[in-house]
């Protein structure tokens, strides 16, 4: 099965994640599909700290790719900030 989920980068204490479609069965921070933003949690202020490409993961989710509840809560903040 295919999901949509976090993979995390960044050095110690600097946290910084890319949004994957990634096979369920791969590690966090494995192979991956296709990278579809990334969230950046401790962006500095004049920083962007979150980017999706909404309509990769429309497709996949259409495609039967299921969402982690993280990249679900980043979905609705980024479609709520892109709408405004």
């Amino acid at each position: 099965m295919v999901v949509i989920r976090l993979a995390r980068g960044g050095s110690k204490k600097r946290p910084f994640y890319n949004v994957v479609a990634a096979d369920s069965r791969n590690r966090r921070d494995g192979r991956f599909i296709e990278r579809l933003g990334f969230y950046n949690p401790v962006a500095n202020e004049g920083q962007e700290n979150l980017r999706l490409a909404l309509d990769r993961v429309e497709y996949w989710t259409s495609n039967g790719a299921q969402l982690s509840p993280a990249v679900t809560r980043l979905v609705k903040e980024f479609s709520a900030k892109a709408a405004a």
